[in-house]
C-alpha cells in the first residue's frame, strides 16, 4: 500500500499524463461504486487493457469504499429506479434469459444503481481531475513542497517510508531511462 501511494505521488508529481491519472480516478470511482462481485471482476480485468494510472485506480477505489456505508443506500435507491424503468422491462428480460448474464447480478438494486452512478459520474470526474492535475502541479505543489509542515510531517514514520519509497521508485525510473 505504501508503494503504491508512492506511486500515485510521483504521478501527481512527476511526468505522468494527466489523462492517464484522471482515467485512473474515473476508473477508481467505478470500481469503488459497484460492489464485489463477478461483474466486478470482469470489469477490473477489462480495465487493465486501457491505459490509466492504476496507482489512482486502486487509491480512489480504497477512499470511496471507505466511504460505502454513506454512498450504498443512494445507490441503491438509484438502481431500484433503473430496475424500474418500463421502457428498460424488454431489455431486462432479453438480459436475464441470456446466458452468464444473471451471474452478473445486474438486477440487483446496488449493482445497478452502481453502475448508473459510475456511467453518470465517469466523464465529470475524468475532466474535473484532467483539468485540477496541472493546477496542482503549478500551484499547490511548490506551496506544499516549501511549507514548514510537510517538514515536520516528513519525520513521522510512516511518512518516512513512503518518502523512501518514493525515492526508491524514482531513482529506478531515471536509472531505467539512462539505459535507453
Amino acid at each position: 500500500m505504501i508503494k503504491g501511494i508512492a506511486k500515485l505521488i510521483l504521478a501527481l508529481n512527476g511526468n505522468v499524463r494527466r489523462t492517464h491519472i484522471a482515467a485512473g480516478f474515473a476508473w477508481g470511482l467505478l470500481f469503488a461504486l459497484l460492489p464485489t462481485g463477478i461483474f466486478w471482476i470482469a470489469l477490473f480485468v477489462f480495465s487493465l487493457f486501457w491505459t490509466h494510472n492504476h496507482a489512482a485506480k486502486i487509491f480512489v477505489l480504497a477512499l470511496v469504499k471507505l466511504c460505502s456505508p454513506f454512498i450504498y443506500p443512494l445507490t441503491d435507491e438509484l438502481g431500484w429506479f433503473v430496475l424500474n424503468m418500463e421502457a428498460l422491462r424488454p431489455f431486462y428480460t432479453k438480459l436475464y434469459n441470456m446466458p452468464f448474464v444473471p451471474f452478473t447480478r445486474f438486477n440487483n438494486t446496488l449493482v445497478a444503481g452502481g453502475l448508473a452512478a459510475a456511467i453518470a459520474l465517469w466523464f465529470p470526474v475524468y475532466f474535473l481531475i484532467r483539468a485540477l492535475v496541472p493546477v496542482y502541479r503549478r500551484t499547490l505543489l511548490p506551496k506544499i513542497a516549501n511549507s514548514k509542515l510537510v517538514g515536520a510531517f516528513g519525520r513521522i514514520p510512516l511518512v518516512a517510508k513512503i518518502r523512501n519509497a518514493v525515492n526508491t521508485i524514482s531513482a529506478f525510473k531515471e536509472e531505467a531511462l539512462s539505459w535507453q
